[in-house]
């Protein structure tokens, strides 16, 4: 039973595969062909009626016809190379003026003589000496040259192996008939190859920059290293012998290896697979061709890379199609799907290479492999371009919902604040009536209450005024401490300088007001009414008690702003003296009154009631008069200092 449930999931999953690898395989499959038929229609014509194909060979001291194109049968021949011999007829009256003498293709170099006079050797062009070129070669024949009638053409071909010399059909003719072809050729694999180059090495040099700011992802730094070597190979030109090889060939020969391991290793890493340990093997044939081409001389290194070079970058290939095809079942995107049909075209060019390079397609040789890597830059670069995309999109998704996700929480915090803030407000208001109620007890409740007793004791209405007035001007105490003075405690002392004149003057007693710095009192932007009540009762305290008990005649109110100089933050603090001229009163040690009387209650009241706020009392007196100075704190506490003591 378990042998059949550990069956029956495998079985769907097999299906799965299977429906995507063969639509998969079946598109690769049209792709082959496509490029079949494009290889062979995108071919360039060569204009016929000037072709020259019957030669006579002398080769290996042998000389025989031949028919172009043609391979010759030794692969390394300059000393004495092949000698093609053949003639074409010009005639002077019925000739365009300029004839010239056209190569399609050849290995490796040519040298062209009409009626004996070199006319074109290719060796002087170092880019047209590579097979993978396909560079052809057109050359102006000098009119002076020219013989009415048969002339001879001779073309020498030298072979540095490692492949066999081959020799393309040649073409004589006028040079308005043969330069159309000849610049369709060189558009096809000389310019377009240096553009597709010239784009590898911004894209090596995009991808650097990328890796460079992206280290945790090798990919970029990779498939750059990789680019660069393509790039050192297109623009080096390689030695032509029989000058010294250089120990750039080195690098030209290994690249091809190298750079496809490096693609292998891109596209391993570009599906998010880890690189195998096994995986560095692949770079093994590219190192042993550069080792070898560095030490040894010519031509083993062009041996040994085609038995190693090539038969690797076919196998990178081959791995390059498994690991997209293994990507585009597990995957299903557009950036494996395309990476996959470049891989098919650049495999399928190869083929085509290398069944033209062993002479298994007869009559022609040329090599479309580098022209068909420009499909594999196309599509890396297409497949970047997607995932870059893909990862802005990410990238936008995910801010969006960040925002949105923080304008909610701002919504929360703003809710939240606002429930604290009104919990915090109602607390506030709670407090304030408190002590506004314990403040109207304290104050209003105990005038009322004399005034009742009066009334019932059936005192004069002289007394039961006067009980009155106190009730009314303790009313305005509180009224008049609601007021929002914004932290101005000078505000509430004006309002309360005009209670004290009109309370002075029946008693014909002097008020001095006297404020001595500028700006009078410091701001306090935490002063809450109840803090005003408190200072305002203390001072109305020291008032009454001079009019009352000291029968002074001056009354003077001193207000000034101390500073303790030593820069605290927290600012300066504020004093309020009364002072009076009156007969004063005695004091204890512990600077109270000395008295159990109403006067020392008063004065027990004004303590407590400095203590509230934060604020220091400090008293005065001797038979010159008495001083009450209240030094107010320089941040008034938000609770009651008192309680909280």
């Amino acid at each position: 039973m378990s042998e059949i449930a550990a069956k029956a999931p495998a079985r769907p999953r097999r299906r799965l595969i299977v429906s995507r690898l063969v639509p998969y395989l079946l598109l690769q499959a049209l792709i082959v062909i496509a490029t079949i038929l494009g290889l062979r229609l995108l071919q360039p014509s060569d204009p016929e009626d000037f072709a020259l194909s019957g030669f006579s060979l002398r080769e290996d001291g042998t000389t025989r016809a031949v028919t172009l194109p043609h391979f010759t049968s030794s692969r390394y021949s300059l000393a004495d190379p092949p000698l093609y011999t053949g003639a074409f007829t010009f005639r002077r009256t019925d000739a365009a003026p300029g004839w010239s003498v056209y190569l399609p293709r050849f290995s490796n170099a040519v040298e062209v003589a009409v009626n004996g006079v070199v006319a074109l050797d290719s060796r002087r062009d170092a880019n047209a000496n590579r097979p993978d070129r396909n560079t052809p070669q057109i050359a102006l024949i000098p009119a002076s040259l020219l013989h009415d009638g048969s002339n001879e053409i001779t073309v020498r071909l030298f072979v540095w192996g490692p492949l066999k010399g081959f020799l393309d059909t040649v073409y004589v003719g006028p040079d308005t008939a043969l330069r159309p072809s000849y610049e369709t050729r060189t558009l096809l694999f000389v310019t377009l190859p240096v553009a597709f180059s010239a784009w590898q090495s911004i894209l090596a040099v995009i991808l650097a920059i990328m890796w460079l700011m992206r280290r945790r992802e090798p990919v970029y730094g990779v498939l750059a290293v990789a680019m660069v070597l393509g790039v050192v190979q297109a623009f080096s030109p390689p030695p032509v012998p029989p000058a010294t090889v250089s120990r750039l060939a080195a690098v030209l020969l290994a690249s091809a290896p190298i750079e496809s391991a490096l693609i292998v290793a891109f596209g391993v890493l570009f599906f998010g697979w880890r690189w195998p340990r096994y995986g560095s093997l692949l770079f093994a044939p590219g190192l042993v061709v550069f080792v070898v081409g560095l030490i040894g001389g010519p031509p083993l290194p062009r041996i040994l890379f085609l038995v190693l070079g090539i038969p690797t970058v076919g196998l990178c290939l081959c791995l390059m199609a498994c690991v997209t095809a293994a990507a585009v079942v597990r995957r299903q995107d557009a950036a494996s799907f395309t990476l996959g049909c470049a891989v098919t075209i650049v495999l399928t060019c190869w083929v085509h290479d290398m069944l033209a390079a062993f002479e298994i397609m007869t009559n022609e040789r040329i090599f479309v492999s580098r022209l068909s890597y420009s499909a594999m830059l196309v599509a890396i670069g297409a497949g970047l371009t997607w995932r870059f995309a893909r990862a802005l999109n990410q990238v936008d998704g995910f801010a969006n919902q960040l925002v949105t996700r923080v304008r909610e929480a701002e919504e929360r915090l703003k809710a939240s604040f606002a429930r604290e803030e009104e919990r915090a407000r109602a607390a506030a208001l709670a407090n304030e009536r408190t002590r506004l109620m314990r403040d109207l007890h304290d104050g209003l409740g105990g005038q009322l209450v004399s005034i009742v007793a009066l009334s019932e004791r059936g005192h004069e209405g002289a007394t039961i005024t006067d009980a009155a007035r106190a009730a009314l001007k303790d009313l305005r105490l509180v009224i008049d401490s609601m007021d929002d003075i914004g932290g101005d405690l000078m505000l509430a002392l004006g309002s309360w300088r005009e209670r004290v004149a009109m309370q002075l003057r029946p008693h014909d007693i002097a008020l001095d007001w006297r404020v001595t710095t500028p700006q009078g009192l410091p701001l306090h932007p935490e002063l809450r009414p109840w803090h005003v009540i408190q200072i305002v009762r203390i001072l109305d305290e020291a008032v009454t008690n001079a009019v009352k008990h000291a029968q002074a005649r001056h009354i003077t109110v001193t207000i000034e702003t101390l500073d303790d100089g030593q820069g605290d933050a927290s600012g300066p603090c504020g004093s309020i003296s009364v002072a009076d001229d009156g007969k004063g009163f005695a004091l204890s040690g512990n600077g109270k009154a000395g008295s159990a009387g109403q006067t020392a209650r008063g004065l027990r009241n004004m303590g407590s009631r400095a203590a509230r706020c934060g604020a220091m009392l400090d008293l005065a007196s001797d038979l010159s008069g008495t001083r009450v100075r209240l030094q107010l704190p320089k941040i008034f506490p938000d609770s009651d200092a008192a309680a909280a003591g």
